[in-house]
C-alpha cells in the first residue's frame, strides 16, 4: 500500500495496534499512521508530521544507523505521552507517521534524490506542519532541507546544528556523505553559511582545515567548552536569536555524536568529552520552543551497535519526544 503523499513514500515499516477505545496514553497508542486510506484534507492541519529516513551507506563510519526508524517506532510502547516534568500530555496534539523513504539498494545519489522529492511533498502538503525527519547519517539532512525549500521557495532557510563536528568535509573527496550536509548546503546555494550555527564541537575530532573553511564562510559555531560556560540553554537560546532575525525558517538538526561516548554506544563516531544527557534535552527543549524552528531531524544513531536494553534508542526517542513538548510549549505561550 502507498502513501497518497508521495508514490515512493512507502508506509511505516512497523505500525502497532491501536486501543479500541481510542484513548493514548502510551506512546504508541497515539501517533496514527499515515497511509492511502488517511484523507488528505483532513490531515492537513496535522501539528506533527514524521518521516523515517533509513539511509546510512553514506556514512564515513561504519553505521547501521538506516535501522533507526523501525527501532525508533519500536521503543514508542516505553514512554507515555505525559511529560511530567512539563505537565504536559503530547496526545492533545495531532502527529502523523508519513513512513519511510525507500532506499536503492547501491546508488546513493537515487536515495538522496528520494529523500529530496519526499521532503518537498511532506512540506508541500503539511505546511504548518512541524516535520521530523527520522535518520538515517546525517547526509540526509541536505536532502530533507533543499526539499523544504523546494517547497517554500520564498523562505529563507538557517540551521540550527547540535555536532561534535563541523561536517563541512569537501565534496569532491568525501561526498555527499555524512561529513559534507553543510557544506552540501552552502555549495548548492540553498543555505548561507552566516546563518549556519553548530553547538557542540570539542576536542580533536575536527581538522583545522575545515575551522579554517567555516570562518571564511561565515559559519557561526561555538565549542562545547564555550557553551558550558554560558550554559546550554543561554548559548541556544542566543544562537535562535540571532537566526531568526536573518532567516524566515530555522531547520534543527540533532547529530546524536554530539554526546559524550559513556552515554550513546549506539553512535557510530561517539567520542569522549561530548554533551550529557541532560545537556543534550535541555538544548533540544530549548530549541523546540522557538516558533521559526519548523523542521527537524535525529541522525547517526544506530541501533545495531547500542546495547541490549536499547540506551541510546530509547535516548533518540526521549529527544524526540522532548522537542515535541517544546513545540507544545511554545504554541501554549502563543496562545
Amino acid at each position: 500500500m502507498k502513501n497518497f503523499l508521495y508514490p515512493k513514500i512507502n508506509p511505516p515499516s512497523f505500525m502497532w495496534v491501536r486501543p479500541e477505545n481510542g484513548e493514548a496514553s502510551k506512546v504508541h497508542e497515539w501517533i496514527q499512521p499515515l497511509t492511502a486510506g488517511t484523507d488528505p484534507d483532513a490531515s492537513k492541519n496535522a501539528e506533527v508530521v514524521i518521516l523515517g529516513v533509513p539511509l546510512s551507506r553514506s556514512s564515513i563510519s561504519a553505521s547501521g544507523a538506516s535501522e533507526f526508524p523501525e527501532a525508533f517506532r519500536r521503543s514508542w510502547k516505553s514512554f507515555t505521552t505525559y511529560n511530567l516534568d512539563e505537565d504536559i500530555d503530547l496526545s492533545e496534539v495531532i502527529a502523523l507517521d508519513a513512513g519511510d523513504v525507500p532506499m536503492h539498494v547501491t546508488n546513493i545519489q537515487k536515495c538522496h534524490q528520494n529523500i529530496i522529492e519526499a521532503s518537498a511533498a511532506i512540506h508541500q502538503h503539511f505546511s504548518t506542519s512541524t516535520v521530523c525527519g527520522i535518520g538515517g547519517d546525517h547526509s540526509i539532512t541536505a536532502m530533507m532541507v533543499i526539499g523544504m525549500k523546494q517547497a517554500k521557495p520564498s523562505e529563507k532557510v538557517g540551521i540550527l546544528q547540535f555536532d561534535t563536528h563541523f561536517d563541512l568535509r569537501d565534496m569532491s573527496d568525501n561526498g555527499p556523505s555524512n561529513g559534507t550536509p553543510m557544506r552540501n548546503l552552502i555549495e548548492s546555494g540553498v543555505v548561507e553559511g552566516s546563518n549556519m550555527y553548530n553547538i557542540g564541537l570539542h576536542g580533536f575530532f575536527n581538522t583545522k582545515d575545515l575551522k579554517q573553511y567555516a570562518d571564511e564562510k561565515g559559519v557561526n559555531y561555538f565549542t562545547l567548552r564555550v557553551a558550558r560556560k554560558k550554559g546550554i540553554e543561554a548559548t541556544v537560546r542566543e544562537c535562535l536569536e540571532e537566526l531568526s532575525a536573518k532567516v524566515d525558517t530555522i531547520y534543527f538538526t540533532v547529530d546524536m555524536d554530539v554526546l559524550d561516548m559513556a552515554y550513546a554506544p549506539g553512535v557510530p563516531a561517539s567520542t569522549p568529552g561530548g554533551m550529557t544527557t541532560e545537556e543534550l534535552l535541555e538544548g533540544v527543549l530549548t530549541a523546540a520552543k522557538h516558533p521559526k524552528v519548523k523542521a527537524m531531524d535525529i541522525v547517526c544513531l544506530d541501533p545495531i551497535k547500542d546495547t541490549l536494553v536499547q540506551p541510546t534508542v530509547k535516548l533518540g526517542t526521549h529527544v524526540f519526544l522532548s522537542f515535541l513538548t517544546g513545540v507544545m510549549l511554545r504554541q501554549s505561550a502563543s496562545n
